[in-house]
């Protein structure tokens, strides 16, 4: 390259970081961990090129995720019609396993 030719720089990613940072509302938060804790949240972070809050944010984010598809899934099986061959009521662990009531 010449003197003058500067090399092209992307800035899709950056502009996009900016509009997304902008529509989240973001709350700072303080916690105190130990200090071997936060020695590995830092070990962590790093691998992850991110910083600490973000690696803490993204395991909060994913644990909120987990327990809402477990709660949505709980849902959805209390909200089941009884087995077949019961008398309207959930069958208890004995009736279950008691292969020769259900023939």
């Amino acid at each position: 390259m010449g003197l003058n030719v500067l090399p092209r720089i992307d800035t899709g990613s950056v502009s996009h970081y900016i509009r997304v940072m902008k529509t989240r509302r973001l709350r700072n938060i303080t916690i105190t961990l130990e200090e071997s804790v936060a020695r590995w949240a830092r070990i962590e972070a790093a691998t992850q090129e991110t910083s600490v809050s973000r690696f803490l944010a993204n395991i909060l984010k994913e644990r909120m995720r987990e327990k809402d598809e477990y709660d949505a899934a709980r849902r959805r099986a209390l909200a089941r019609k009884p087995f077949l061959k019961s008398d309207g009521r959930y069958l208890t662990r004995e009736e279950v396993h008691d292969r020769a009531r259900l023939r």
